[in-house]
């Protein structure tokens, strides 16, 4: 009995030795949860979404015997975080968060919640200004950091919504930056981007990445799929969102940098038929006249392989990175010349090579289209020739034609038909004089220029 009794104290006291490890220790990722997670916020969205009642064998059947197919509406809910980064009560976000949303609520750590206007923001860019009205409250806000400071293993510290479980706390480390990937719809790259393996799910899209300071260093935005892989989240860089925000809160929009290039991916064959020195990179094809990679220097057969550092493996990638940065703003352009490597100091220019005023648009309530003339900008962007001439799409609206007949956004319509009566259009102007002289009845060809394909719509305005 007396053994048994020394074992047990032996154990107790063992045990009670564990208990007391580091008794003092606090991780210092508490106070930064404890500073950062008030100012996190839930952002919960109603849209409307448009659907056929008609499966796709039969909408062929449909528009053949009865016309156009009427489409039905629905509301859909969708879920996402933000921070607040001003007392006004400005929130930063995901563009796709709050994309063409009926409603935004936002829900604080306390349980306050508030309905929230969108201010504005950019598709490509993926980033998005939403204001709630503070009524007199002191809102918490996140300071901002520097992610050009970046350091790769440093702290990462995730805090957002997702799946809906609210103010989640995820932990790891920055494990890579400068990553480009390509967006889940194909339509062009994420750029520069914070790799993290702090776990992010849908719902957190929106939410502060941040150091072990309490500080914001990225925008949580993008997963890899699990079935390809874990922990493997990215992050827009702080500086590149804040860069454009004080022009979404004043105008709603941004105004994006101009290079001035016709570009193409350099390829295997590219490069020997040409005897490029590079298999990858930005191939110049050609180069607009007064532009500012004109003005620095840069010719066509230069394959451009960095900018600011950031390497560059394709046109497209190319294009997001230019796109990172505002008019005005200066950059380090570094090209591989048959070999020579050189680098150019580059000043951007406006998309509409002017003074970088707001670009007129026109609203089409009869087709539901918005439109803009189509700017050196777009060309260099969606790499279409200057022979070409017409009207760009800005956005399609909802349940209107252009929707229905598959018009999308960037698409360039360069003529008109109604009633066998065609009409180039090379301006606005044009376009809106044709479109006001369109009445019920009339049968109507739209001839679009789509990622270089041309194809006509048509159709019988009702």
């Amino acid at each position: 009995m007396k053994r048994l009794f020394v074992v047990s104290l032996v154990i107790l006291l063992a045990t009670l030795g564990l208990a007391y490890v580091n008794p003092d220790y606090e991780s210092p990722i508490v106070k930064v949860v404890e500073v950062a997670a008030p100012a996190v916020v839930k952002i919960d969205v109603v849209t409307t979404q448009r659907y056929s009642p008609f499966d796709p064998f039969t909408d062929e059947f449909f528009r053949k015997f009865f016309g156009e197919i009427p489409f039905g509406e629905r509301k859909a809910e969708a879920l996402g975080s933000g921070f607040i980064f001003d007392k006004e009560g400005y929130i930063l976000t995901n563009e796709h968060v709050v994309h063409n949303a009926d409603k935004i609520m936002v829900t604080l750590l306390d349980g306050s919640k508030y309905p929230a206007k969108y201010i504005g923001g950019d598709e490509e860019l993926d980033i998005a200004v939403i204001k709630i009205d503070p009524d007199g409250k002191d809102l918490p806000v996140l300071e901002i950091g520097d992610s050009d400071k970046l350091q790769i293993g440093e702290w990462a510290i995730a805090i957002g919504n997702p799946l809906g479980f609210q103010h989640t706390v995820t932990v790891g480390v920055v494990s890579a930056v400068g990553r480009q990937i390509p967006k889940p719809e194909g339509n062009g790259y994420y750029s520069n981007l914070i790799q993290t393996d702090a776990a992010i799910n849908p719902g957190n899209s929106g939410g502060p990445l941040l150091n072990i300071h309490g500080q914001v260093i990225g925008i949580n935005t993008a997963i890899v799929s699990p079935q390809y892989g874990t922990t493997l989240g990215f992050a827009i860089p702080i500086n590149m969102a804040m860069r454009f925000v004080d022009s979404i809160i004043k105008t709603g929009t941004v105004q994006k940098a101009f290079l001035g290039v016709y570009v193409t991916t350099v390829t295997e064959s590219t490069a020997k038929s040409l005897g490029l020195k590079v298999d990858e990179g930005a191939l110049v094809t050609d180069v607009f006249k007064d532009s500012p990679a004109e003005k620095a220097g840069i010719k066509p057969q230069d394959v451009i392989i960095k900018l600011n550092g950031l390497d560059i493996r394709s046109s497209s990638e190319l294009v997001a990175a230019v796109h990172n940065y505002p008019a005005g703003a200066r950059v380090t352009i570094t090209v591989d010349r048959f070999g020579k490597r050189i680098t150019f100091d580059v000043v951007l220019g406006y998309q509409d090579n002017a003074s970088g005023e707001s670009n007129a648009q026109y609203s089409d309530d009869k087709l539901g289209l918005v439109l803009g003339n189509l700017l050196p900008g777009d060309r260099e962007r969606l790499s279409i020739p200057e022979e070409i001439n017409g009207v760009i799409v800005r956005d399609v609206k909802a349940k209107a034609y252009a929707a229905q007949l598959g018009i999308k956004k960037d698409d360039v319509i360069i003529r008109i038909s109604i009633n066998g009566k065609q009409k180039e259009i090379s301006s606005l102007e044009d376009y809106e004089k044709v479109i006001k002289s369109l009445e019920r009845g009339d049968y109507v060809a739209l001839f679009i220029l789509h990622e270089g394909v041309r194809f006509v719509a048509s159709f019988r305005y009702y």
